[in-house]
């Protein structure tokens, strides 16, 4: 480990009891799994902005703006070691405001609705996988972030609380 980091950022999207899913085709680091509605990586000017990276990212991917949705907020922060760098995530979850249109396409691969009971069903990647699991379980019932290190076999999540 070198101290090599991947900053990443991703946003789920509901509507009622569905979530907006992305099954990412052609990606560099993730392909061929079900991913957040809309994401990627940081650009240098995001270095330090999360909420600015995945409001490029789904404008860019999704063609649409922070007005088309409400309570949105960042809710998962995870790390994790993998091929020599850590890997930090930013999850964004968000609904989208009604009368906004529920047909999407992407440039990344095929935008999908499921029911928030498929969810757990979907091959993701690995901290993906644990946020939506921790978010059906714990995570929709409250306005908590959480912070989630990877294990190898699970993430733990813990509230992260501004004090």
């Amino acid at each position: 480990m070198d101290g090599k980091l991947r900053s990443m950022t991703g946003i789920y999207i509901r509507k009622g009891d569905r979530m907006l899913m992305l099954y990412r085709q052609g990606g560099r680091v993730v392909n061929e799994v079900w991913v957040p509605s809309a994401g990627g990586h940081f650009e240098a000017s995001e270095y330090c902005d999360a909420r600015a990276c995945v409001l490029r990212e789904l404008g860019e991917e999704l063609g649409i703006t922070e007005h088309q949705l409400e309570n949105f907020r960042l809710r998962y922060v995870t790390l994790r070691r993998r091929n020599g760098e850590i890997r930090q995530n930013y999850y964004f979850f968000a609904e989208l405001t009604d009368g906004v249109s529920e047909e999407f396409s992407s440039n990344e691969g095929i935008c999908r609705w499921f029911s928030l009971s498929e969810l757990p069903a979907l091959e993701m990647p690995f901290t993906s996988k644990y946020v939506i699991e921790h978010y059906l379980k714990t995570g929709h019932a409250t306005e908590e972030m959480y912070g989630g290190i990877a294990d190898g076999e699970k993430v733990m999540f813990t509230p992260m609380p501004e004090f």
